[in-house]
């Protein structure tokens, strides 16, 4: 897609004639009789203008790329959280982390979805139907260099505003880490940070289609972004920001939970997105995935399913990693930026029989021990990855 241009790069040619004046000694009678006597044709040519040769000097083109990884839901059951705790009382999640950690951290941004609220211990540690999880788990995500979470979802509210206070907070302490979707005050409702990455900037939004039934304080509307309440605002939102910066970030919590196939409201909802300015579209909340599209110039993930749960069935287990280029040219004052090599492939979460150990697994480093008939499953599920776009590469994220 093409946005506003930045600069305005200035061209000139200059060319400079010199003349050379030669004075001739004597008369002009004379000097004939003299080359003539000479017997040769040996009359001096005064030097002729002659332009500067200097090759032109070509228009800049400069060239800015970046690449982003993004996968699905943290959804941290009791069972989940509990597997972190250490003997000291303390949770670490590292070693249930660290295969997916190892293929994201090579990239510029990556994005996860926060389901459950990181209030911490202070709060109580909660598993279903009200969630709240340790804040480690969100240190171990740091650690492996995650920095774009999106915290608007259906349980964004499941501790009140008490959940959401404390989870900001927590992750105002993580330097170059960006949230969405919810906010402290009107005044971070409002506000739409421009961000850079590489020569790039970019908005990251985040809208959920509600919270549970849950209301926010009728003095706090600004907590939680529903579009459910005010989906022209969301679209607003999205304008706005296409008019600030190179790239906008959309992720959005919408879909029927355990289908695997979007409904009529969330591809026309995703139209209208483009429309209004999204570039990239990561939604979630179906726990299942959901399959990718290029629409127009943009692309849009459905859904990228659990990240981590504990949940029930295969279709639960099995999640979505994906990752893409962004390339920004700029040449002749027009800036064009293109999203690039979408790419998109499973995951798996494992969990011991007694569920209290869990891993998430790129299915390339998974064998039968680990998930029988592994490659069958594969190839089931990442059928769903293209079905509506066969355009979307399978593998290599």
């Amino acid at each position: 897609m093409a946005k506003a241009g930045k600069r305005h790069l200035r061209r000139s040619i200059k060319i400079t004639l010199t003349v050379i004046a030669l004075a001739l000694a004597g008369t002009a009678g004379w000097a004939v009789f003299n080359n003539r006597g000479k017997g040769g044709n040996e009359q001096e040519t005064a030097d002729q203008p002659t332009p500067d040769t200097t090759p032109e000097a070509a228009p800049a083109v400069q060239e800015y790329h970046a690449s982003m990884f993004f996968t699905g839901d943290a959804l941290l059951h009791g069972t989940v959280y509990r597997a972190g705790r250490q003997n000291d009382g303390t949770y670490n999640y590292m070693g249930m982390m660290d295969l997916l950690g190892a293929v994201a951290e090579p990239y510029d941004l990556q994005y996860y979805n926060q389901e459950t609220i990181l209030g911490g211990t202070q709060l109580g540690l909660h598993g279903y139907p009200t969630f709240n999880s340790p804040q480690e788990y969100g240190d171990t995500m740091v650690n492996y260099g995650f920095n774009l979470v999106s915290t608007a979802n259906n349980h964004s509210l499941d501790q009140g505003w008490r959940g959401i206070e404390s989870s900001l907070n927590y992750w105002k302490t993580k330097e170059g880490v960006v949230t969405a979707g919810t906010y402290l005050s009107q005044e971070d409702h409002d506000a739409l940070p421009v961000y850079e990455i590489n020569g790039i900037t970019y908005t990251f939004l985040s809208w959920t289609y509600g919270t549970n039934g849950i209301l926010p304080p009728s003095n706090m509307q600004y907590i939680v972004n529903d579009y459910t309440r005010d989906r022209q605002a969301m679209l607003d939102q999205v304008r706005k920001a296409n008019d600030m910066c190179d790239v906008v970030i959309m992720a959005v919590h919408w879909g029927t939970e355990y289908v695997m196939e979007p409904n009529e409201d969330q591809k026309q909802l995703a139209r209208e997105l483009v429309d209004a300015g999204a570039d990239i579209i990561i939604g979630n909340h179906p726990h299942v995935i959901q399959p990718a599209e290029h629409i127009g110039d943009a692309i849009c993930f459905y859904a990228m399913g659990n990240m981590i749960s504990a949940q029930a069935n295969l279709y639960n287990w099995v999640g979505m990693m994906g990752g893409l280029d962004i390339h920004k040219t700029v040449a002749d004052g027009k800036t064009t930026v293109k999203i690039e090599n979408v790419r998109a492939d499973l995951i798996y979460t494992w969990m011991n029989p007694t569920h209290t150990a869990f891993r998430t697994y790129p299915f390339n480093q998974l064998t039968d021990d680990i998930l029988p008939d592994h490659e069958a499953v594969y190839e089931k599920y990442k059928a769903y990855i293209t079905k509506m776009d066969d355009t979307i590469q399978v593998g290599g994220v």
